[in-house]
Formats: C-alpha cells, sequence, structure tokens
C-alpha cells in the first residue's frame, strides 16, 4: 500500500494489488486511524483518460466534492505516483490542498 497524498484529515492510498482492476483508482482513509477499512474509492480514470468519479463513499457528499475537485485538480502527480507504485518505485506523499 503506498500513500500517495494528504488532503487535509485524508490520505489518498493505492494498493499495489489493485493493479490488475480495470479502472485506476485511489482509496481514501482518515488520517491517524490505523487498520482501518478505506472510507471511500474513487477512480481516477476512464479508458485511460482523465475520469474522476466516486465508485463507493462512507463520506459526506461535501468531503466527496472535496476530494474529487483535489483530485482532478493534481490528477497527474496521483496518476504518476499510482504508475511509481504499481512498478515497486518509491513514492513521496504529495500535501495537496483543496
Amino acid at each position: 500500500m503506498g500513500q500517495l497524498a494528504f488532503l487535509r484529515m485524508f490520505i489518498l492510498v493505492a494498493i499495489s494489488l489493485d493493479v490488475n482492476d480495470n479502472r485506476r483508482h485511489v482509496h481514501v482513509f482518515r488520517k491517524g486511524r490505523r487498520h482501518q477499512h478505506s472510507l471511500a474509492k474513487i477512480w481516477i480514470e476512464k479508458n485511460g483518460m482523465p475520469c474522476v468519479e466516486i465508485a463507493e463513499s462512507e463520506l459526506s457528499t461535501k468531503e466527496n466534492e472535496m476530494l474529487i475537485a483535489a483530485i482532478t485538480r493534481h490528477w497527474h502527480s496521483i496518476d504518476e505516483q499510482i504508475s511509481k507504485i504499481f512498478n515497486g518505485e518509491k513514492t513521496v506523499s504529495i500535501n495537496i490542498e483543496k
């Protein structure tokens, strides 16, 4: 599991086992809570093109909208980080703002 980015109280994570999924996505966890399940799964592409949308979420509409906006703004950095994780390379988490 590779941490991609921090956004306020959330951590965006990519899981290397997801390499074979049909769409790239990130999982969202709350900061400071270990061994917690993912609060949201957000697709970041469709057919290789940027397309940020909620796959599933336990978060509020406002939180989902904040995450979608931030991921959209930082899409290239997040996509690049996911590629590194899938290739077994080291990543550095970025701090993204709303």
